[in-house]
């Protein structure tokens, strides 16, 4: 017998190809050890449902899709930066700001002391308020330590948010986030520093992936390259921070290195478009940062849609530039900002988020074999989720075939 089979559902199985988002009306779901073990018709199954399934749960006629993806967070951090945000509507810009000392450099600060309880506990209240909108996978990135044992502090702490709530993590190094006070004007011997923590951090087994800010306020694509080369070297894959306030042909460079994802890309080339096609690099968009910061250069999406490139989209959650934490509010601004369709916003945080981690084969689409991690909704029609605003309809979450308790 089957653990539980869900019945009388419509399924957004985000499958590619097919009806619009992979739909299945009258439908039914069976799982067997946390993951998907049957789904179709209610009509093909094989017996009465009872006969097939220790515990079996009546849809009621509510929509149900993949759980949610949040592909580019950066949960873990100390304090916040609400000071900053008063700066900027009085005018300075995010770079003015990073210049004179704020920004990532302030966060580092108060990340630097607080210990794990503490951060753990600001990041517990963030991560909840995603998974009551149906996330059930999220990345995590570092970045607020800059030395190594902070960098392995907020690892741990994500690891730790992993297995304490009902949520696949995956986390990211990003020890080239920023240049910390204590290499000011010294950013080549920094990146030799984040080059040696990489065999620790690869030893932790604490990250998933490196990751790096390639940009004028960050490092360039030469330091860049420097950091992934190493990454490499140790078997972790690359993500990238690229193209956001200018074109350094990050794009171009994450594509290089084979990277998973190239995330923001306001400024993103034409070349960089095509390499990034050629590579298979997911482009995750990041309207919330967008928003926040006022940009008015709008990622390259016509350009990523006729070449094909994976759009996943993301809260970018972080206290500078994105202080957001829902997930649902994104696939609005996707549409909204970016012009994406309900349907490529909700494959954005589905089945191309889950690529953009390197958990293609794992979650992301309703399919046999899959993880057992799916959404349930109260809505008449899958684009109801990116057209609401403040809006969250969702009826419960299940995590590896378990109904979720946030």
């Amino acid at each position: 017998m089957w653990d539980a089979l869900w019945l009388n559902g419509r399924l957004a199985t985000m499958a590619a190809g097919g009806a619009p988002y992979g739909a299945l009306e009258d439908a039914a779901i069976a799982i067997e050890g946390g993951r998907i073990a049957w789904l179709g018709r209610r009509r093909d199954l094989t017996g009465a449902p009872r006969a097939l399934a220790r515990d079996v749960h009546d849809l009621g006629g509510r929509w149900l899709t993949p759980g949610l993806i949040d592909c580019h967070t950066h949960l873990v951090y100390g304090g916040d930066r609400a000071r900053e945000f008063t700066q900027r509507l009085e005018g300075v810009s995010y770079a003015e700001i990073a210049r004179a000392g704020g920004g990532i450099v302030s966060t580092v600060t108060a990340t630097r002391a607080a210990d794990e309880d503490t951060l753990f506990a600001a990041a517990h209240r963030r991560l909840s308020a995603l998974l009551a909108e149906g996330v059930t996978t999220a990345e995590i990135k570092s970045g607020y330590g800059l030395n190594l044992e902070t960098e392995l502090k907020q690892l741990r702490v994500a690891r730790r948010l992993g297995t304490e709530m009902p949520v696949t993590v995956r986390a990211t190094f990003l020890g080239a986030h920023a240049l910390p006070p204590e290499f000011t004007d010294r950013a080549d011997a920094y990146i030799d520093a984040v080059v040696a923590m990489l065999p620790e951090v690869k030893a932790s087994g604490l990250a998933d992936a490196v990751d790096a800010f390639c940009e004028g306020i960050g490092f360039s694509p030469e330091q860049t390259n420097r950091v992934f080369a190493a990454a490499t070297e140790h078997g972790l894959p690359v993500k990238l921070h690229a193209d956001q306030l200018s074109d350094l042909g990050g794009a171009a460079l994450a594509a290089k290195h084979g990277a998973l994802s190239a995330d923001h890309l306001e400024y993103t080339n034409k070349d960089g478009v095509a390499a990034m096609a050629v590579a298979g690099t997911v482009a995750v968009l990041l309207p919330g940062a967008f928003y926040f910061l006022r940009e008015t250069k709008v990622p390259p999406i016509d350009a990523l849609r006729r070449a094909g490139v994976p759009m996943a989209v993301a809260t970018d959650c972080n206290p500078g530039s994105s202080p957001m934490t829902s997930l649902l509010l994104v696939l609005n601004m996707a549409c909204t900002l970016f012009h994406l369709t309900p349907e490529e916003a909700l494959a954005g945080v589905t089945r191309h988020a889950a690529r953009a981690l390197g958990l293609g084969d794992q979650c992301g689409t309703l399919e046999v074999g899959k993880a057992a991690d799916f959404a349930v909704w109260d809505i008449d029609d899958p684009a109801e989720l990116a057209y609401r605003i403040g809006f969250n309809p969702l009826a419960y979450a299940v995590k590896s075939g378990a109904i979720a308790q946030v």
